[in-house]
């Protein structure tokens, strides 16, 4: 049996301040197309990571070639397949947000974009990935052998 994909968590952490970063200038942003450009440029990166590999983020490479040679490699690593998920998670919530806000419903995508907003702030501040707790235990409810 293969080892499965293994990530730097600091990277991770990098990821979900910039995602944090650029979800907080949607919310705070007034102008609507500035808005939905952001969150159509946040719903690309999170659509990348989860169906591409978390390292085809646009923030990921960033991650690797500004701040990694800076701080070497990491003394620990943990399975991608969690923090995978969460980019679904993420997609999902940042993706209503866009639907929401070109349909004129506002609210809706400004809720979205706060429920994401706090997801990846909980990640880059203390290192919770909600998404990735969903992923567990969801892999806790799976049948054995499923």
């Amino acid at each position: 049996m293969s080892q499965p994909l293994q990530v730097d968590p600091r990277g991770l952490r990098v990821v979900a301040g910039i995602t944090a970063a650029v979800l907080a200038a949607v919310l705070l942003i007034p102008a609507e197309p500035v808005r939905t450009v952001l969150l159509a440029v946040q719903v690309v990166v999170f659509a990348l990571a989860a169906f591409v590999g978390l390292g085809a983020s646009p923030y990921a490479v960033l991650y690797r070639r500004l701040v990694l040679p800076r701080i070497g490699p990491p003394l620990v690593r943990e399975d991608a397949r969690p923090p995978r998920f969460a980019q679904v998670v993420g997609l999902t919530f940042t993706g209503v947000a866009l639907v929401a806000l070109l349909a004129g419903a506002t609210t809706l995508s400004l809720v979205a974009t706060g429920l994401a907003l706090v997801a990846a702030l909980l990640n880059a501040v203390v290192g919770l990935c909600l998404g990735c707790e969903m992923y567990l235990a969801l892999r806790r409810l799976a049948p054995v052998g499923a």
